[in-house]
Parts: C-alpha cells; structure tokens; sequence
C-alpha cells in the first residue's frame, strides 16, 4: 500500500531520490523490502521502555546516517541482516507482544517507514496492540514523521549534534541539527505531553537520548540546553554515557567518555533545572551493550 514512497525516496533527509523499488540504491544501500538483523527481548533501553519485560526490539539494516563511530556497523552498513515481507514483519511484531514484551521498538527505522506503515497495519488486523516505539537518529523529514501520526505512540530520538562541523566530521551530515530541531518540533507536536501507565511504561511522548562522546560535553550541553528550554519536561531527556570506540578510530574517539566529562553533563542538567531525565552508571561502555545481530 506504502510501497510507492519508495519510488522517489525523501525518507530521510539525504532525499536521494532514487527508486528503491527498482533496485537503485541510495545512502541507506537498502531496496523496499525491510531487512531485519535483529527482533527480540531488549532489558538495556531506558526504564519507560524496558520495563520488567523487556522492549521487543526490531533492529533494521542500514542507516541513513553512517556516523563513522557507529557501534552497530554490522547492520548499518548493511552487512548482516534478513529481508522480511510486510507480513512477516507484522507476524514477527506479534511474537514479540506473544513474548510479554511491552512495546514494539523499531530501531534505525527512517529508511522503512513505507514497510512499517504497513506492517503495523496488517499486525493491528490480527490482534496486534502494542505501543509502537520509533527509535531513530533523528535525522528524519518531517513529511515521513506526519505520515506516523497516530501510529507511532513513543518516539525515541537522538540528537546527536549542535554544530555544523561536528555533524560534517562525524556523520557527513552537516545540516543534521537543523534537520534534528525540525524533527524533534514534529514529534512534541504529535506526543506534547508524556503518559506513563501503571507500570511505569511510557505509553505515549518523546524521549530525547544525547549520546555524550568523548571530548564534546560542550556541544552536549548546547544540546541539552537547546532541548530543555524549548521543551522543557515536556519531553523526556536521556543522558548516555555508553560510548564504546570501534576498532581504528582516531582521537578522541578512540577512548571512552571519562567520569568526570559525564559528571560536567550530569551537573550541568540539574543546574538548568531538568527533571524529567535518565543517567547512566558509569561503566555501561562496554561490548555487552551491542546485540549479538545473529538473526534471532
């Protein structure tokens, strides 16, 4: 029904423009068919995510950002991973609301929101009813986030950087954070205010996660700043300190973010008055964050 948006793909904000039905190509390297490399059980999101039971991840291949430091490069690059039908994919969210899982959490989804579309469909048709988590990078066209309005109940977003040359450097985006405000306005426009039930589990809102790197606590400041003094709790904030260097990277990422950089964000944060938030013990960067993508 969806599969149209990909006959001139503007998913994301590279707007490659190019037909993935007929097998062209872009920046994603992924056709119209979903690529799954991962879809179970999930504990290491945030608690509003995760709960007790676990959030029932699907990990997509591909990206549309590439950042050079990703920790998930077997599935960004597309290197591993298992093309799905729309019905299979809705069949798999199923065995995950079947799991006892609390949610479906779509993770690098921008490229496949065409197949989500449907597949969320077909799943609701067959008893499916779930909230729907849309974990992205933030680097998404608001036209592709209003063709979600009112099927993705929790967005769950980077916002990666605040300047232009880290955003060039880093992920060969350089007007990622334009494309992230615009984003992030999208989604509160959508889910203003967060709702969490019983359970402690987000049923509706906007989680913002700032993935703290080594050497740049004063861009994720600028970030957070910017976040909580147009938002203010309206939104949740998610402070990471997991960074976990690949093999090859050169300085300063090729170490981990130190106690006290993380210490400087976290200090930062309560002094602006931010409550609605989530930190990080520190030690979470370790390889054990990283998923097996053994297409389970």
């Amino acid at each position: 029904m969806y599969e149209s948006l990909y006959g001139k793909c503007t998913l994301c904000k590279r707007e490659c423009k190019i037909n993935r039905n007929k097998e062209e190509y872009g920046v994603c390297k992924m056709g119209n068919k979903p690529v799954i490399a991962r879809a179970d059980l999930h504990f290491w999101e945030e608690p509003i995510i995760s709960g007790s039971r676990g959030s029932g991840t699907v990990f997509f291949s591909g990206c549309s950002l590439l950042c050079v430091y990703c920790q998930n490069e077997k599935i960004s690059r597309g290197k591993v991973g298992r093309e799905l039908s729309c019905e299979e994919l809705a069949r798999v969210m199923c065995e995950l609301e079947q799991k006892g899982a609390h949610n479906v959490n779509f993770v690098t989804p921008t490229h496949f929101v065409a197949s989500i579309l449907d597949a969320v469909s077909i799943a609701k048709e067959k008893g499916f009813s779930l909230p729907i988590v849309y974990n992205t990078s933030g680097y998404d066209s608001v036209e592709a986030l209003k063709m979600l309005e009112g099927v993705v109940d929790v967005y769950l977003t980077d916002f990666k950087y605040f300047r232009t040359k880290s955003a060039a450097e880093l992920s060969h985006a350089p007007d990622y954070t334009e494309a992230a405000k615009a984003a992030l306005s999208e989604m509160v426009r959508q889910k203003p205010l967060p709702v969490i039930d019983s359970e402690g589990i987000m049923r509706s809102g906007v989680i913002v996660r700032i993935l703290l790197l080594p050497h740049h606590v004063a861009e994720a400041k600028l970030i957070l700043k910017y976040v909580f003094e147009t938002y203010g709790d309206s939104v949740y904030i998610s402070l990471m300190n997991q960074y976990t260097p690949m093999e090859n990277q050169k300085p300063p990422l090729d170490r981990r973010v130190t106690h006290a950089e993380y210490e400087d964000l976290v200090s930062y944060a309560i002094k602006l008055g931010v409550k609605n938030a989530f930190t990080q013990d520190y030690g979470t960067a370790k390889e054990s964050f990283i998923p097996d993508f053994d297409l389970s």
